[in-house]
């Protein structure tokens, strides 16, 4: 459960032994409309032209939006799970960093849609892409 409290540091902590950590993804800002993070351009998210990975984005966009819905639903009784993602693929980066940031489209009772915008060190757009969460009751 992911409290509405959280920092950023707590969520670095919540991440150690995942793909999170794998990717270098770090996180910046933490708030119930708004998370925003990086993810540096290296070997661990490059394809083989040595550029920046499609899925490496949309890994980005999909931990960024999870987080961002957890935290706005009742996690006594609800669990959020991705339903859809999508991603446009603007520009390419070849090194340093990328940064995304999750702001809401929706939140309803059921459903929620998150948008993710990815952008490059001169915040040019690199990717952007919208989750869908259907958000369940705990079993």
């Amino acid at each position: 459960m992911i409290p509405l409290d959280i920092t950023p540091e707590q969520l670095q902590i919540g991440s150690k032994n995942t793909m999170v950590e794998h990717l270098g993804i770090e996180f910046l800002e933490v708030s119930s409309q708004l998370i925003k993070a990086k993810m540096p351009v290296d070997n661990r998210t490059v394809q083989p032209f040595r550029i920046l990975h499609g899925g490496a984005s949309v890994t980005l966009a999909e931990t960024l939006g999870s987080i961002a819905a957890q935290m706005n639903i009742d996690q006594e009784n609800f669990i959020a799970v991705g339903l859809d993602i999508n991603a446009n693929h603007i520009r390419s980066v070849r090194s340093g960093f990328v940064y995304g940031v999750t702001k809401p489209i929706h939140i309803g009772r059921t459903t929620h849609v998150w948008e993710i915008k990815i952008t490059n060190e001169e915040d040019k757009l690199v990717c952007v892409s919208r989750l869908t969460v259907s958000v369940l009751a705990k079993k």
